[in-house]
């Protein structure tokens, strides 16, 4: 079983907090990532920084900078994974875009995500009409290729959520979660999913208050949360490090309230 399945076999709700490696340095991020286990995060969504995040909001563009301005690379993010590995086997699933992957050369690429455990990738402008040019590569090693899916994918919902592994990511892009409409809204999309599969549906995409946690474990199975952590970093850098386990924790609780 892929230790994504595992992190959602208990039944809870599962926090899924989303960092940039390398911000603001990549040893602040393997300490962070502890801490956030510590604090109850079941898997680590772990974003390679890149020039062009295109599908990021301002917080993670601008943590991205900062972790490409400190020398970061995709070699160091694998060096520090494995070193991770010594203290940790919390699922981590790289969030990247299609060039890095090409650049890096797919094969070499895989490789070292099979070495360093990773146990998923997102790869947000790879649709799924063209995922064929990934799941070679993955299916072998085990690493769920993440599906994405937004309240504009409609009908196309269940043909992606159909053959999703690891889990669905579902963004929700229209504001305040604790809004009535807006919770119905991804009500909608979760249950979309769930009419063709049971592969777990995590809610993500500027969610950050601790009402939104709440609102989004009574309808799905995860939350991805990133924004509210990359402000915190920005703001106090590796001194953040106690903030942010405080708000994985508090965060973790109302979820699963």
């Amino acid at each position: 079983m892929n230790k994504i399945a595992k992190a959602f076999a208990n039944n809870k709700k599962v926090l899924i907090p989303s960092i940039t490696a390398g911000d603001p340095s990549l040893e602040a991020t393997k300490e962070l990532i502890l801490a956030m286990e510590e604090a109850g995060a079941g898997i680590i969504e772990l974003g390679i920084p890149f020039s062009d995040p295109v599908a990021e909001g301002e917080e993670m563009q601008r943590s991205a900078a900062r972790a490409l301005a400190a020398g970061t690379t995709t070699d160091k993010i694998f060096t520090m994974l494995k070193e991770l590995r010594q203290d940790t086997h919390i699922p981590v699933v790289l969030v990247t875009y299609a060039n890095p992957i090409y650049t890096y050369g797919c094969e070499k690429f895989f490789e070292q995500c099979e070495a360093c455990g990773v146990s998923g990738i997102l790869v947000p402008d790879v649709p799924y009409e063209e995922k064929e040019e990934l799941l070679p590569y993955c299916e072998p090693r085990n690493i769920a290729l993440i599906a994405i899916i937004t309240p504009n994918s409609r009908d196309r919902i269940a043909m992606i959520a159909k053959e999703a592994k690891g889990y669905v990511y579902a963004v929700s892009y229209y504001g305040v979660l604790a809004d009535d409409v807006v919770e119905q809204k991804v009500a909608e999309m979760v249950e979309a999913v769930r009419k063709v599969t049971d592969v777990p549906v995590a809610v993500g995409y500027r969610v950050r208050k601790y009402s939104e946690g709440k609102a989004v474990g009574k309808i799905a199975d995860g939350i991805v949360v990133d924004c509210r952590i990359a402000e915190i970093i920005e703001k106090h850098g590796a001194e953040g490090a106690p903030n942010i386990a405080d708000y994985v924790k508090k965060m973790n609780a109302a979820m699963n309230s």
